[in-house]
C-alpha cells in the first residue's frame, strides 16, 4: 500500500469490506461532508454575466421585496490577462491540489500461489489505521490480503502544517476462480443442530469436477443430507450447494472445515472433458462456531492477600455447586499474581463483563490504565510492551472520548443533551494523569476547567448538571455537596493550588456541610478532598467520625452508605476513598497496617477480571489499590504458595522475576475443600473462580422484563421473521432507576432486522442500541418506578436450527448490577 501525501503528514487509512458499506450507506467521507464542517456552509459568487439584480439575489438564496425596478442593464466586466472572476474558489481549489492525498494499491506475487490454501481469516474491516508520512512524501505498507473473496473499499485523508487532504476512494478486488463458501450460525445452545451448507463457485471458462469434503471431528458430527453428490459436475459459471446435518457436541468454540478440490475426472461434462486448475485447485474453509452451555453463567470468586514475613499464612474455601447445574457446564480456575494490581494488568480491555458504549463506561476503560502505568512506573515495573499496549488502549479510549466532548468543553453519556458535571469532572482528572503517557491536547483540558468553573455558585459549591452516575450517593447531604467534593478532588488532582479562588471557595462551601455525616459516600470523599487540600485539621475530623461506623469483621475493614441499606458497589467506592484519604498525607506504619485491613477486604471483592461490580467502583478502587501499592512496594521477597485440592496438591512460586505474570491451572477434581497457604516474604494474591450455569433463574427483583414473541407460522417466506415485545418495569423503593442495559440474546440462527434496530434507537427512553455478537443491547435512561416501557425488536431467520432452545433476556441497573431480572423466550415456529 502506498500513501502519497504532503511531507509529515499523519494519514487515516481504513479498507473495509464493500458489503458492509453497501448495508449502513452514507457513513464515509467525501469532500461535501468535509466543507459543510467549515462555519460557512455555502459559498455563492455574484455571476458578472448573465443576469440582473434579481437572478442574483436569487444565486445567493435570497428572496427580493421592493418596490423599485428590480431589473437593470448587465455591464461588461474588464479584465486583466490571465485574472479569473471567481478568485476565492480558484484559492481554495489551487490549496486543495497542494493538500491532495494519493492511496495506490500494488498486488505483488513474488512466488508461484501454493496448491491449496486454507482460509481462516473473514473480517469486516481489514484495515483501520494511522500512517505517518516522512519528509519524502511517500510511505509503503506491506500488508497481508485476508481470506474473504470480496471486494474492499479504501478510505484515505491526511493532516498536515497545510491543512487537510482527502484521497480518492481505491478498490481491491480480492478473487479466486474456483472457492468454496460456508453457512452456518454465529453460536448455537448445546443440543441444538442445524443444517451446514457449503456452496462452491467456478468463474472458470470450462467444466471441473468438484469433490467436497468436511473434516472430521470430535467435537460435532456431520450427517450428509440425503440425495445430496458430494462428487459432481460444475461447469462454467456455476454453483452447487452441498449440505449435512451437523450436531455438535462440544461446549466452546468448534472449528468447522471443509475443502473443495477439483479432481481429474474421464467423465464428461455437459459434453466436456473436465479440467483441473494450474493454481488453487483445493480450496479449504475454516470457520468457527461458538457452542453454549444452556441456561445463565454464574461466577462465584474466592480471592486471598497474602503478606507472610516469614511465617506461614492459611486460607481455607469449600467450592459446592447448586443441584440445578447444567451438565458439563463447569470450570474451575486456580491463579496466583505477586502483584495487586497484576490481574488487572492482564485484562486491561475487560475489567468488567459489561458493555461500554456511553461517555462514562468509556472513561471507566480508560481510567484504570492510567493508575497502573503510574503504579508500573513509580515502581521501576514498567517494560516497553507493557507501555505499548496500555499507551494503545490511552489513545483509542482517548480519542473515543472526545465524541462525547460538547463544544464548550462538558461532557454528555452519549455526546448529546446537557453536559454532565459528574462526567466532565470524571474525564478531566483522567485526561491531566494521562498526559504523562500519551498525548492529551491542552486546550481540551483547559475547556473542562472552564466549563466547570463556569458551574461554581456564589456560595462555593458547583450546580449539578446531568444526573449523579448511582442514585444510592444520595443520602441525609444534599447531591449539591457531593457534586462539589468531586469536582474539587478533581481540581485537586490536576495540582490546582488551594489559594486559587474557585479551590478557595469550594472548600469553604464543604467545610460547612460537615456536620452532617449522614452520608457516608460524601464523607469518605470529602476526607479524601481534605487531605489533598492538606486542611489536616478537618481531615481528622473526619476520618474519626468514618473509623467509628466502619464495618470490622475478621480483620477486613469496609464501610457501607448505610446500615439498613447497603450496595456493593458503593461500599467499594466508599472504602476506596477512605483508603485514598488515608494515604495521601505522608502515611505513618500505622496508617500502613489500617490502610491493609482495607486492602484485604477489596481485594476479596475483585472479580475473575480484576475489576469489581461496576465501573466508578472499579475505577476508585484500583486507584486506590495503586496508591497502595505504590506504598508498600519491595523489590526484594519470594513466596512458595502451597494449594491442596481435594485430590491434587499444587505449587506455585512468586518472585521479582514473575510477580506480575499470570500463573493459571485449571483443575480437573473441582468439587470440595481447598486449603491454601503461602510462606516466605512476599505478597501472593491467589484466586479459585468456578464457573458453572444454571437454568434461566425466574426470581423477580425490583426490575423486571415481560417477553411476549409473535411470529406467522404460516408464511412461506425463506427468511421468516421474529417479532418480540417487551416491557421493562422497575418496582423498588426509588423514585427511578440509574442507567438500565436490556440485553437480548438472539436466537440461534436468527439476526436482528437492521430496520428494526434503527427504530428501537429512536424509541422512548433509548439512548443507545448496539449489536454485540449474538447479543442486542438496549441503553434505556432511567425507568420510573411503576411505569412499564414498552419496546419492540424484531429478527430474521437466516440459518435454520432445529431443537431451538430459548434465548435469555436480561434486566439490569448498570451501577446496581445485584438489581437484575432475566426471562427465557422461544420461536413458536420451530415446534410446529
Amino acid at each position: 500500500m502506498q500513501v502519497t501525501a504532503q511531507p509529515e503528514s499523519l494519514c487515516g487509512v481504513s479498507i473495509v469490506d464493500q458489503s458492509v458499506l453497501i448495508q449502513e450507506p452514507g457513513k464515509t467521507l467525501d469532500a461535501g461532508k468535509i466543507f459543510d464542517l467549515l462555519p460557512v456552509k455555502k459559498m455563492s459568487s455574484v455571476q458578472p454575466e448573465g443576469g440582473d439584480a434579481e437572478t442574483c439575489f436569487s444565486s445567493l438564496g435570497l428572496r427580493m421585496a421592493t418596490n423599485l425596478l428590480s431589473s437593470c442593464e448587465v455591464l461588461p466586466i474588464l479584465r486583466r490577462k490571465g485574472s479569473r472572476g471567481r478568485s476565492g474558489s480558484r484559492r481554495i481549489m489551487m490549496k486543495n491540489s497542494r493538500l491532495r492525498s494519493d492511496f495506490h494499491m500494488n498486488a505483488r506475487i513474488s512466488n508461484p500461489a501454493p496448491v491449496v490454501t486454507v482460509r481462516t481469516f473473514f473480517p469486516e474491516t481489514w484495515i483501520w489505521d494511522l500512517v505517518e508520512i516522512g519528509s519524502s512524501g511517500t510511505k509503503n505498507v506491506s500488508l497481508t490480503v485476508p481470506d474473504t473473496i470480496t471486494t474492499w473499499e479504501t478510505e484515505t485523508f491526511c493532516l498536515s502544517a497545510q491543512g487537510f487532504g482527502l484521497a480518492p476512494r481505491e478498490e481491491i478486488t480480492v478473487f479466486q476462480p474456483f472457492f468454496l463458501d460456508l453457512t452456518l450460525p454465529y453460536s448455537i445452545i448445546r443440543g441444538e443442530q442445524f443444517e451446514l451448507k457449503a456452496t462452491v463457485f467456478n468463474y472458470l471458462s470450462s467444466c471441473i469436477m468438484v469433490t467436497v469434503t468436511p473434516s472430521p471431528s470430535p467435537d460435532y458430527t456431520l450427517t450428509p443430507l440425503s440425495g445430496d453428490q458430494y462428487t459432481s459436475c460444475l461447469c462454467g459459471n456455476e454453483r452447487k450447494t452441498l449440505s449435512w446435518t451437523m450436531n455438535p457436541s462440544a461446549l466452546g468454540v468448534v472449528n468447522v472445515s471443509v475443502s473443495a478440490e477439483a479432481v481429474a475426472s474421464h467423465i464428461l461434462c455437459d459434453n466436456e472433458i473436465v479440467s483441473v486448475p494450474d493454481r488453487g485447485r483445493i480450496d479449504v474453509v475454516t470457520r468457527s462456531l461458538i457452542v453454549k452451555a444452556e441456561g445463565t453463567e454464574e461466577t462465584v470468586t474466592h480471592n486471598w492477600m497474602f503478606c507472610p514475613k516469614g511465617e506461614a499464612l492459611t486460607e481455607e474455601a469449600e467450592l459446592r455447586l447448586p443441584e440445578n447445574v447444567v451438565d458439563g457446564s463447569v470450570r474451575v480456575s486456580l491463579s496466583v499474581l505477586g502483584d495487586i494490581l497484576g490481574r488487572a494488568l492482564k485484562n486491561l480491555d475487560g475489567l468488567l463483563k459489561m458493555p461500554y458504549g456511553c461517555g462514562e463506561q468509556n472513561m471507566a476503560l480508560l481510567a484504570p490504565n492510567i493508575y497502573i502505568l503510574q503504579y508500573l512506573r513509580d515502581t521501576e515495573q514498567l517494560t516497553p510492551a507493557i507501555i505499548k499496549k496500555a499507551s494503545n488502549f490511552l489513545t483509542s479510549g482517548y480519542q473515543r472520548q472526545l465524541t462525547y466532548k460538547h463544544g464548550d468543553g462538558a461532557y454528555s453519556t452519549f455526546g448529546s443533551g446537557p453536559g454532565n458535571t459528574w462526567l466532565t469532572a470524571f474525564v478531566l482528572r483522567s485526561f491531566v494523569k494521562a498526559q504523562s503517557f500519551v498525548y492529551i491536547d491542552p486546550t481540551i483540558i483547559q475547556q473542562s476547567v472552564t466549563w466547570l468553573t463556569g458551574k461554581q455558585q456564589r456560595h462555593g459549591c458547583f450546580q449539578q448538571s446531568g444526573k449523579l452516575f448511582n442514585n444510592r450517593m444520595k443520602g441525609g447531604v444534599s447531591d449539591e455537596v457531593t457534586l462539589s467534593a468531586y469536582i474539587t478532588a478533581a481540581f485537586l488532582e490536576m495540582h490546582m493550588s488551594v489559594s486559587n479562588p474557585v479551590l478557595r471557595k469550594s472548600l469553604s462551601c464543604l467545610r460547612e456541610s460537615i456536620s452532617d455525616f449522614s452520608n457516608t459516600y460524601t464523607t469518605a470523599l470529602m476526607a479524601y478532598v481534605f487531605t489533598l487540600a492538606g486542611d489536616m485539621k478537618t481531615r481528622a475530623l473526619l476520618l474519626d467520625h468514618l473509623d467509628t461506623v466502619a464495618i470490622r469483621e475478621g480483620g477486613f475493614f469496609h464501610w457501607s452508605q448505610t446500615s439498613a441499606k447497603t450496595s456493593a458497589s458503593l461500599s467499594v467506592e466508599i472504602s476506596s476513598y477512605v483508603l485514598m484519604a488515608k494515604l495521601s498525607a505522608s502515611p505513618t506504619n500505622d496508617d500502613l497496617v489500617y490502610a491493609s485491613s482495607i486492602v484485604r477486604w477489596l481485594t476479596k471483592q475483585q472479580n475473575y477480571y480484576g475489576g469489581f461490580s461496576s465501573t466508578q467502583d472499579t475505577v476508585v478502587a484500583l486507584q486506590a489499590l495503586a496508591l497502595y501499592a505504590t506504598l508498600v512496594f519491595s523489590p526484594q521477597g519470594s513466596s512458595t504458595v502451597k494449594v491442596q485440592a481435594p485430590s491434587e496438591q499444587l505449587t506455585f512460586n512468586v518472585n521479582q522475576d514473575n510477580k506480575l505474570l499470570y500463573q493459571e491451572r485449571i483443575l480437573q477434581d473441582m468439587m470440595g475443600k481447598f486449603s491454601v497457604e503461602v510462606q516466605g516474604t512476599a505478597c501472593a494474591l491467589v484466586q479459585i473462580s468456578l464457573h458453572y450455569n444454571i437454568p434461566t433463574p425466574t426470581n423477580v427483583t425490583t426490575l423486571s422484563v415481560e417477553v411476549k414473541p409473535e411470529a406467522d407460522c404460516t408464511s412461506q417466506s425463506h427468511r421468516p421473521k421474529l417479532t418480540l415485545k417487551l416491557k421493562s418495569l422497575y418496582s423498588g423503593e426509588e423514585n427511578s432507576t440509574n442507567m438500565v442495559i436490556l440485553d437480548i440474546k438472539t436466537l440461534s440462527g436468527f439476526v436482528p432486522d437492521p430496520e428494526s434496530l434503527k427504530k428501537l434507537k429512536n424509541a422512548l427512553l433509548v439512548d443507545r442500541v448496539d449489536q454485540k455478537e449474538d447479543h442486542v443491547l438496549a441503553y434505556l435512561r432511567e425507568l420510573k418506578t411503576g411505569i412499564g416501557i414498552n419496546h419492540t425488536l424484531e429478527f430474521i431467520q437466516e440459518v435454520p436450527v432445529q431443537n431451538l432452545k430459548p434465548a435469555v433476556v436480561k434486566i439490569y441497573d448498570y451501577y446496581q448490577p445485584s438489581d437484575q431480572a432475566e426471562t427465557e423466550y422461544t420461536y413458536s415456529c420451530a415446534a410446529a
